[in-house]
């Protein structure tokens, strides 16, 4: 789900917070060394994510923010600022001359630049809570 969250809508926090989960708290953002990335060059997206792209030949932005249940895309157009909403279980990543994060129909892939270079330690942090999440829906055990 894409959300144009350029100004405040408590409608949004809610759907947010019921999609994702709550954000963490101020510890466990410290204890996590961190629950955002750097901002990353996208390089290509989906057909219907088009539509959130610059048109004319700017740099396109994006950042990643870890929450209990899953990750929220900011995507930067101009002035306008839009969040993608990605439970944990829809999230599927693929490591590609940079990093592809599909979910829900959509893609978007992050070019192999030095921001996304500095964004590894992120990346394994946001696999690992991934891992936390599906292990609480382990049935082989059982």
């Amino acid at each position: 789900m894409v959300l144009n969250t350029t100004y405040f809508n408590k409608d949004h926090k809610q759907i947010l917070s019921d999609l994702v989960g709550s954000s963490f708290t101020l510890f466990e953002s410290l204890r996590l060394k961190g629950i955002g990335s750097k901002r990353m060059i996208i390089g290509e997206v989906s057909p219907n994510l088009q539509q959130f792209m610059n048109t004319v030949s700017d740099i396109n932005y994006a950042n990643i923010e870890l929450r209990r249940n899953g990750i929220l895309v900011f995507i930067n157009k101009g002035l306008q600022n839009f969040t993608w909403a990605i439970p944990y279980y829809q999230l599927v990543i693929y490591k590609t001359n940079g990093a592809s994060i599909h979910a829900q129909g959509k893609f978007i892939h992050f070019k192999n630049t030095k921001t996304f270079r500095e964004n590894k330690p992120f990346f394994d942090k946001m696999l690992d809570e991934k891992i936390k999440y599906d292990q609480q829906y382990n049935f082989q055990g059982v």
